[in-house]
């Protein structure tokens, strides 16, 4: 039973070790490369649900995050600590813009790797270049759990969609402003957006 723990240890260890030299669509699952493709139809869907009802937190942040135009944005742009804060929109509720809380971004096997590093709700995962933008792929875990890894097309993903795995899109508003947007998660909400902010 030892030699069989270990083996899937080292097995983790190596994906995460390779995952960044690697082009995203060699990592992410069908689900989750179709769920990108339909990052513009997702985020109109959900500002339009946002707009028609009340929400939680301060609704001025929604236009004020994905209003201003964005760019691709460099290693050197990206890297460090941010604070951050997670807005969910449509879905079950029309909109909620959460509370601060803190991430980072540093360098990690070979690529870029961006985590939430407080608050209940975790999330983790490596940023991938792609035109005009960085692709995240990662996957939300709770305090006190371990962080889980993105499980793409590996076993663990089991059906279509696994409910812990995201994948999105980053961009810059400006050197001190970037936001991370994730169409259409698997529970809650139409579409997650992460501002960070510095």
């Amino acid at each position: 039973m030892r030699a069989k723990t270990l083996s899937l240890a080292l097995a983790g260890l190596l994906t995460s070790a390779t995952a960044a030299f690697a082009g995203w669509q060699d990592v992410a699952s069908q689900f989750d490369q179709q769920r990108l493709a339909q990052l513009g139809e997702a985020k109109q869907k959900a500002l339009a649900e946002a707009h028609a009802g009340s929400g939680s937190g301060d609704a001025s942040a929604i236009d004020a995050v994905l209003g201003p135009a964005s760019h691709a944005p460099s290693a050197s742009e990206v890297l460090g600590s941010w604070r951050c804060r997670t807005i969910k929109l449509g879905g079950i509720t029309p909109y909620v813009v959460y509370s601060w809380f803190n991430c980072r971004i540093s360098q990690r096997g070979g690529g870029l790797f961006l985590e939430k590093t407080s608050g209940s709700t975790r999330t983790a995962g490596f940023l991938y270049p792609d035109d005009g933008a960085l692709v995240y792929l990662g996957a939300s875990y709770v305090t006190g759990e371990p962080p889980h890894a993105y499980s793409g097309n590996g076993a663990s993903a089991g059906a279509g969609a696994t409910p812990d795995d995201q994948i999105g899109v980053l961009t810059a508003i400006d050197g001190n402003h970037l936001r991370l947007e994730m169409p259409y998660p698997v529970q809650e909400s139409t579409y997650d957006v992460l501002e960070l902010r510095r």
